[in-house]
């Protein structure tokens, strides 16, 4: 199984993932250890992203994904996801739904049954306080209202769980335990 944990930045992935690593035993990518340096400048710079950006940076982390799959792995891997579209080349490599390079999977434009997106949601006020107060990280504050404009929450047919962040990080590992027990039934 794959958790992807998506949203806009600031919203706790990697407090999440990292906390769901420890408890779990999966391993976990951090989604922003693969971005291309000229992405992290930008980023520094305080301009955003646009999705020529984005893609290199998301067929580096579908190779991840696929990886993981086909050695039958878990893991978790954080990547802002906001688009429909990013998430599609998350899981099929393309924007075009190409074959993926794991033999025994089939590629459909729906998600992949052991894929799942963990939907960090909240509201801008509480994310932006957060980054405000984070120390060290290359992503600006001010770069979050570029982020909720283009953001395209998950809908039902994308395997999503959305989380409220307003909840304490161990409520949240602990939908994420008993919605990894739900798949066992």
């Amino acid at each position: 199984m794959i958790y992807i944990i998506m949203g806009v930045s600031g919203c706790g992935k990697t407090s999440l993932g990292t906390s769901l690593s420890e408890k779990l035993g999966w391993p976990f990518y951090e989604g922003d250890n693969f971005h291309p340096q000229e992405n992290i400048d930008k980023m520094a710079r305080g301009e955003p992203l646009t999705d020529q950006d984005r893609f290199p940076w998301l067929l580096r982390l579908h190779e991840i994904i696929e990886r993981e799959r086909c050695s039958g792995s878990d893991a978790l891997i954080a990547c802002s996801a906001l688009k429909r579209l990013y998430r599609h080349i998350l899981l099929h490599g393309s924007m075009s739904g190409a074959p993926t390079i794991c033999s025994h999977q089939t590629t459909s434009h729906s998600a992949s049954p052991e894929v799942f997106f963990l939907y960090l949601h909240g509201d801008y006020d509480l994310i932006h306080q957060r980054m405000v107060a984070r120390q060290g990280h290359y992503m600006k504050a001010e770069l979050l209202r570029s982020q909720f404009d283009i953001l395209e929450p998950p809908s039902e047919e994308e395997n999503m769980l959305t989380l409220d962040i307003r909840k304490s990080l161990s409520e949240m590992i602990l939908e994420v335990e008993k919605h990894i027990e739900s798949l066992k039934l």
